[in-house]
């Protein structure tokens, strides 16, 4: 049965945040986090808000600062003979900062030459067994990964998605003598060496940080009662902890994954079918674009390792509330990407810190200082009015027209991110709404949405909080990926299609077992296809309603047109891939907890904006009811986070309490 009190927590850089869903209603918290050991916080925060789950929905940062701090397990890898040097060479592609070095760095992997190793072994591009790999060679194998001292193994055999027994055999012997191993057929049973092999690295190499934490909070979390735990993957769906453990690389980016399902899930109940969600925190921007549903890519970096698991289209850009201003050699203002971070923070924290995009903020008084984090955090103005003070002094100018430069800078900085999701994916934003969360992001959203062309902004009842939300409404999933290599458009389609079909019930079948024991609501079954022109050396990723062959590749020429601007009805596509996802809807609704509306406590206040001080009005969120309207400029604070409303700008206080702002 479907738990009543559902706890999504969030573990940032910065804070931990925790939402209480418990039947439509919402209890929040927030704390600092614990980065050395995040459950302390996550256990710390449910004490002191006396949340008692009953399920515990986790994103988590672990994997991904495994990878960024180079802190995972030594890990062997197994490749087919031959193919030792598979990750050191890589796609041959320069990083772009070595693109005229006449020394260019070799790429840095996670697994040194010496513990790559070779299997004799080979399987064609057609399936067909050229080589056989013996019980003799494959003990030898694991032997020598044995001795050479690691804990985990990472097998990636040639064409072994097509053939996966020689993979099979490695496994079992490598489980035989105690070692970690993830094979490739099941981490990413698709084409491309390099980037399977990598991922299957990548799942290696963090598993066992994974296990070990995720264990060890669900060994706390039972002490008192029986909590059951679940995990945010990539893909913004969610799956239990022996899952997530088995195939770790999957969590990689299960933070900014949960925001994005929560704003867009926001902008759908408001009426708007695209929506740009913008996710801006103390270290970093996370934006995303989606066109009637919550966009996927499969060609994700991470500490500039590809992996090829299919994760939400986010992308990040180092500009915070806390990125660091400095003047350059050249005299030129710069913002970020390194952050204040947590400690010392921007100098307004008061402990020393460096001139931050915050510190501006507070300087042309759209933070008000006795207001930040509900008043439970001293803001120093005068240590934030000095650090802008020393910038204004190297830049020649007074005080405010620095503050104004920073955040210009700033937004500019995060301008760059939206057009990359927009306009380079060939989305118009123009007609989109905004969704705007994160700690920074309402004060900046009305100025960039301008910048686009957007009109519309929206900014839900605890902006600060949203990815914990995220966690909570997101649906349980699971997934099967099944190899095709078939070119579709022909006339004989009819066989591919009956042959799939047949192949994608058994995969549904067998994954529908999975979670239908926990749950009486109804498993929903969706497609996926990744689909090429021949000749092409990537994929574009479609969902698919239905397993019309002719519809698929219609609506693959218009997704190739609009992405790159042409397309080729004639030509035949290739259908490399199908995915096959069986989820679990959470359906959890909200309630609005909002009072009518009420006299609005405005206080005058000087703004700047639109280029100088302007006299508007500051109000406590609180104070606003449903139907409540506020003309800018204004400021409007609460507990996580402060919304301005710049001139020319209106706000109404919808039903489900959410700020909906337009540009008259």
């Amino acid at each position: 049965t479907m738990a009543s009190r559902v706890l999504g927590v969030d573990s940032g850089g910065t804070f931990t945040d925790l939402v209480l869903w418990e039947d439509g209603d919402v209890r929040t918290h927030k704390r600092p986090s614990t980065p050395e050991d995040p459950s302390l916080a996550i256990l710390a925060g449910i004490k002191e808000a006396d949340l008692s789950p009953a399920e515990l929905v986790h994103g988590s940062t672990v994997a991904t600062n495994t990878i960024l701090t180079g802190s995972g397990a030594r890990t062997a890898f197994v490749t087919t003979k031959g193919f030792r040097d598979m990750l050191t060479i890589g796609r041959q592609a320069r990083a772009r900062e070595d693109l005229y070095s006449l020394t260019p760095s070799p790429v840095q992997t996670l697994v040194p030459r010496e513990l790559c190793f070779e299997a004799d072994e080979r399987v064609s591009a057609q399936g067909e067994i050229l080589r056989e790999l013996t019980e003799e060679e494959a003990r030898r194998v694991m032997a020598e990964v044995v001795s050479s001292g690691a804990e985990c193994v990472a097998v990636c055999l040639l064409f072994s998605f097509l053939v996966p027994e020689h993979e099979r055999l490695l496994k079992r012997i490598g489980e035989e003598h105690g070692l970690y191993v993830s094979a490739s057929h099941e981490v990413l049973p698709e084409a491309r060496e390099y980037e399977r092999g990598s991922t299957t690295v990548i799942s290696s190499y963090v598993a066992p940080a994974m296990t070990r934490y995720l264990e060890h909070l669900e060994r706390a979390m039972n002490e008192t009662a029986d909590v059951s735990l679940r995990v945010m993957l990539s893909d913004a769906t969610t799956t239990g902890v022996q899952a997530a453990c088995e195939n770790a690389v999957r969590t990689v980016l299960s933070g900014p994954a949960a925001g994005v399902t929560a704003a867009f899930s926001l902008a759908s109940a408001h009426g708007h079918s695209r929506a740009l969600t913008f996710d801006m925190g103390g270290t970093s921007t996370d934006v995303a674009f989606c066109a009637g549903e919550v966009a996927l890519r499969r060609d994700v970096l991470v500490g500039g390792l590809p992996i090829a698991t299919p994760t939400v289209d986010v992308h990040s850009v180092g500009a915070g509330g806390g990125s660091v201003a400095y003047v350059d050699e050249a005299g030129a203002l710069r913002v970020g990407p390194e952050s204040a971070g947590a400690d010392p923070g921007p100098a307004a924290y008061g402990r020393g810190g460096p001139p931050t995009v915050t510190d501006a903020q507070i300087v042309l008084r759209r933070i008000a200082g006795d207001r930040f984090l509900g008043g439970r955090m001293q803001i120093d103005t005068e240590a934030a009015q000095a650090a802008i003070g020393q910038l204004a002094a190297e830049l020649e100018s007074d005080v405010e027209s620095a503050a104004a430069a920073v955040l210009d800078v700033a937004n500019a900085e995060m301008e760059r991110a939206v057009r990359r999701v927009t306009v380079e994916r060939g989305h118009d934003p123009r007609d989109a709404a905004m969704v705007a969360f994160g700690g920074a992001g309402p004060l900046h959203a009305c100025e960039l949405a301008m910048a686009f062309g957007i009109s519309r902004v929206l900014v839900p009842p605890h902006p600060g909080l949203l990815s914990a939300l995220g966690l909570v409404i997101a649906d349980e999933a699971v997934d099967a990926v099944l190899p095709v290599y078939e070119e579709a458009r022909r006339e004989d389609d009819r066989g591919l299609a009956t042959s799939l079909k047949a192949r994608i019930a058994q995969a549904a079948g067998d994954l529908g077992s999975r979670i239908a024991g926990e749950t009486e609501r109804k498993p929903v079954t969706q497609l996926f296809v990744s689909m090429k022109y021949p000749g092409q050396a990537h994929e574009l990723l479609l969902p698919a309603p239905s397993l019309d062959l002719d519809d698929l590749c219609l609506r693959f020429d218009e997704v190739h047109r609009q992405r790159f601007g042409h397309a080729d009805p004639e030509s035949p596509v290739e259908i490399t891939t199908v995915r096959v996802r069986v989820s679990v809807p959470a359906e959890r609704a909200l309630r609005s907890s909002g009072r009518a509306r009420a006299a609005a406590s405005a206080e005058p206040s000087r703004v700047w904006a639109g280029g100088g001080w302007q006299k508007g009005h500051s109000y406590a969120r609180d104070d606003l009811g449903i139907g409540a309207e506020v003309t800018g400029p204004a400021v409007i604070h609460q507990m996580d986070a402060t919304t301005l409303v710049p001139p020319s700008w209106h706000l109404r206080v919808a039903e489900d309490t959410s700020l909906s702002l337009e540009r008259l």
